[in-house]
């Protein structure tokens, strides 16, 4: 996403919609719990300006709890004026950046509010029956859920909230987001220990609403005209285990993990890629980060015209044309 917001810009030059948003259970549902470990690791805009970081709704930022102006716009802009001389005040005594790097946050947030786009963030104005269709809350209801594990919370957020992020994440790539990353809480692990389900109970709670979620993203998606337009990835970190432990559940395994794309005009119907026959180690030459992100980045943008644009850096370039894509979808 950052890499995306720096080819095209922190804003659509029409909408004004963010390029690069981040989505945790807070943005659907303020009772979830805080994703300060989360936006740790997806909120970071690496080696790259702060300004260039995902926008995250209901993440705790000023000013991005609702979306909305809630008091008079010349009261607004004089605290607008008032925050700016500050920094500039703190920028002379101590020529730190530290101050600065809140300026972009805060100006996403102003930006976002005065370019009338709280609609988009308001699933309340959504077709009730489409937002129904993705509601995977009663799939995962609190009370199907056992809470004898410490990662019951966890469960809960991720079942209540995942339908309804897909279905934010349409609205927004609608007005104008080039990349939106979705989270829940990490509740995938299933090492049937003191946090953790076991493989065939936590499939349960994780599997169904995913199953749930993207099914009614991809057929949304694909009713409005938009499969083209949009590229499904979902994946994680790494797989599991190719054994089940002595407990019924599985653990981390970085030699394999699935990965699944939809859309984004890329040829679908296929399987890529075979593994050995116990599941631990790719037999078929492996699909690597560098694919991935090579893959992504060709569907947002053309390389040969990328090379023709000043001031791109190096790694960037390197990224979207000297990096392999996926050779199936490409």
């Amino acid at each position: 996403g950052t890499l995306y917001s720096r080819i095209a810009g922190a804003h659509h030059p029409i909408t004004g919609m963010p390029r690069n948003v981040a989505l945790f259970p807070q943005a659907v549902a303020p009772e979830a719990q805080p994703t300060t470990m989360n936006f740790g690791k997806f909120g970071s805009s690496g080696n790259y300006s702060a300004a260039l970081a995902p926008f995250a709704p209901g993440a705790g930022g000023n000013l991005q709890d609702d979306m909305q102006l809630s008091i008079p716009l010349r009261r607004l802009n004089d605290r607008r004026k008032l925050l700016t001389e500050l920094d500039q005040l703190r920028w002379q005594r101590d020529r730190s950046d530290s101050a600065s790097r809140q300026t972009p946050f805060r100006q996403q947030a102003f930006e976002t509010i005065l370019g009338g786009l709280a609609d988009a963030f308001d699933l309340k104005q959504e077709d009730p029956r489409t937002l129904a269709r993705y509601d995977t809350s009663p799939i995962a209801h609190p009370e199907n859920i056992s809470k004898k594990w410490k990662n019951y919370q966890n469960y809960v957020d991720n079942g209540q909230t995942l339908g309804k992020l897909l279905l934010l994440s349409r609205r927004l790539c609608e007005r104008g987001a080039g990349f939106v990353t979705i989270t829940t809480n990490f509740v995938w692990d299933m090492h049937a220990d003191v946090n953790n389900a076991g493989v065939a109970e936590g499939m349960r709670y994780m599997g169904r609403p995913f199953d749930h979620a993207v099914s009614a993203f991809l057929e949304d998606v694909h009713e409005r005209g938009l499969s083209d337009k949009i590229l499904l990835v979902c994946c994680g970190e790494m797989g599991r285990t190719p054994r089940i432990n002595k407990n019924g559940g599985r653990d981390h395994w970085g030699n394999l993990a699935p990965l699944i794309l939809a859309g984004g005009g890329l040829p679908m119907g296929q399987v890529i890629g075979e593994s050995s026959r116990d599941g631990s180690v790719p037999k078929s030459k492996p699909i690597t980060i560098e694919n991935l992100v090579a893959t992504i980045l060709k569907t947002l943008v053309d390389p040969g015209i990328l090379r023709l644009e000043p001031d791109v850096p190096r790694e960037i370039l390197q990224a979207a044309s000297e990096w392999e894509s996926i050779r199936e979808l490409i």
